[in-house]
């Protein structure tokens, strides 16, 4: 007699902690980028609030419907209750990346051209959208070979570069505004940390995201109303009612982006490196998320991803979608597949009728990103459990070029604000930027080599060498340029002087000369095993 399938559990009170995670996260982004592009290129505000929030924030709406019926379905073929949603939102990096190397950069050349202020921000919208179709577009290609590659890839390599973003990055970047304002953003930590990470019932049984969030408002409208805390200048540039029920986004259906196809060919190879870094951060987040316990399709998860970008960008979004890496923090918390869902309404209401200003400037930073820190944590710890304890030597190097990649986003601050590095530090610096450029890629590649060393194949070590030698030629990893574009070993161009005797030439000839050492090594162990005691 078979037994009847038990029904899935899609609603937890984990839920609301994870939800609180997931929209809050993806809100602070939108805003992000709206915030840069408008206080750092001038950029329009209110053509910015019309024009490209909607569309971004529909992709993440498309994106995280299909991750809940894709935990609805998982749950239905394996009889299980606790199946958690994959996570789905707006991609960090590459929201720097569009404003500062794309749409800014659109947005000056176009009024350089002598173009009128609306026309020129219409134009670099324009090329935002062909951009984040064409990531789509390579993405959705890369989806028939994922699921190779995480069969390929140990787990340390995969892990290992999630573990990078989420201790260098997630973990850290957040403690920054935290100590901006430390009364409200220690605090938050704090309960954080002990309901979250610890998983000490907060009083009342209040979930721990919802009573950091509700404690850090409550200091932080205590402190600012007695003048205790200062004043959050970046919020006060917005103006929330310009934003309100935006239909300008719709012009987008028109197509008349296509236009712009020409002019956004030259972006391309600044787009394609944050969309590699997608779909292998997606690979990674699949790997995670079957060390927790769910079992995802990875070809289907990237192929998510990937539509989910094309409609953002065919609906006016500048930024890409992709899995975050939060699953086993969202899963730790309890969280099904509500939490998922409700991002997708909210994020949906948020962008779509302009009210995601008044939702984001209503909640104070310090008292909502305690909870990225704990995500991270929890990611860390996880992929050291998941990971043979023979091979944590390959997860923490992994994390090293992502520690660069952190630097580098402070200096390049203090770069852009004037400062002139002596030639010593200046060469210091290009490490630096060597070592964080394609850090995704690169953390994978190395961990992937040290992983094969300490499994005594040499051979298997010889091939990431060259891996990483291929991928150098072409800019993938170590790229000498602010910028991190790719090029094709034959039209490198002029190179930085810091970059004399280590450009991308003398870098893949030292990955190649490793796989040759690496080869001879394992055919010298290989006679020495043969040879007669």
């Amino acid at each position: 007699m078979n037994r009847p399938i038990p029904p899935y559990r899609w609603a937890s009170p984990g839920d609301v902690n994870a939800f609180f995670g997931l929209a809050l996260d993806n809100l602070a982004d939108l805003v992000l980028a709206v915030s840069l592009l408008a206080s750092v290129f001038g950029y329009p505000l209110e053509f910015a609030l019309a024009h490209l929030v909607p569309g971004t924030a529909a992709g993440v709406v498309v994106g995280d419907l299909l991750f809940t019926w894709m935990a609805f379905r998982l749950a239905r073929r394996t009889s299980r209750t606790d199946v958690t949603a994959m996570p789905l939102g707006l991609d960090t990096p590459s929201t720097f990346g569009m404003v500062f190397f794309v749409l800014g950069p659109a947005f000056m050349a176009a009024l350089d051209s002598g173009m009128e202020r609306e026309t020129a921000a219409r134009h670099a919208w324009h090329v935002g959208m062909c951009s984040i179709v064409a990531s789509g577009m390579f993405k959705m290609a890369c989806a028939f070979f994922a699921g190779s590659v995480r069969r390929i890839v140990p787990r340390a390599g995969l892990l290992g570069s999630l573990t990078a973003i989420a201790l260098a990055l997630i973990t850290f970047l957040p403690l920054l505004e935290i100590f901006d304002s430390p009364i409200v953003g220690l605090v938050s930590m704090g309960i954080v940390l002990a309901a979250l990470t610890a998983r000490i019932p907060f009083p009342g049984r209040v979930p721990g995201a919802l009573a950091a969030l509700v404690v850090g408002g409550l200091l932080h409208v205590a402190g600012s109303s007695t003048g205790l805390l200062h004043a959050d200048g970046t919020r006060a540039a917005f103006d929330p009612r310009a934003a309100l029920w935006p239909v300008e986004w719709l012009a987008a259906l028109r197509f008349q982006w296509l236009d712009a196809w020409p002019d956004t060919v030259k972006y391309l190879p600044i787009v394609i490196p944050f969309a590699l870094g997608t779909v292998v951060g997606g690979i990674d987040c699949t790997e995670s998320a079957a060390a927790a316990g769910d079992e995802y399709h990875t070809g289907t998860i990237i192929g998510v991803e990937a539509f989910s970008t094309i409609v953002a960008g065919a609906c006016g979004g500048v930024i890409q979608t992709t899995p975050y890496i939060g699953h086993p923090a969202y899963k730790a918390m309890g969280g099904r597949a509500a939490y998922t869902l409700a991002t997708a309404i909210v994020i949906g209401a948020a962008g779509l009728t302009g009210t995601f200003a008044y939702l984001y400037q209503a909640i104070p930073g310090p008292a909502i990103l305690p909870i990225l820190v704990f995500i991270g944590l929890e990611i860390t710890a996880q992929s050291f459990h998941a990971t043979p304890q023979r091979h944590y030597p390959a997860v923490a190097i992994a994390c090293l070029p992502a520690l660069a990649a952190m630097v580098t986003i402070q200096t390049d601050k203090l770069l852009a604000a004037g400062a002139k590095p002596s030639a010593d530090l200046a060469r210091e610096l290009f490490s630096i930027r060597l070592l964080s450029s394609g850090f995704i890629v690169t953390s994978l590649v190395w961990a992937g080599l040290v992983a094969a060393l300490i499994d005594r194949k040499l051979l298997q070590a010889a091939g990431w060498s060259l891996a990483a030698a291929g991928l150098t030629l072409f800019g993938i990893i170590h790229s000498p340029f602010a910028d991190g574009r790719l090029f094709a070993p034959w039209t490198i161009g002029t190179l930085p002087p810091e970059a004399a005797s280590r450009g991308p030439l003398e870098l893949a000839a030292a990955y190649g000369l490793l796989a040759l050492l690496f080869a001879g090594w394992h055919a010298w162990l290989g006679q020495r095993s043969s040879d007669p005691p």
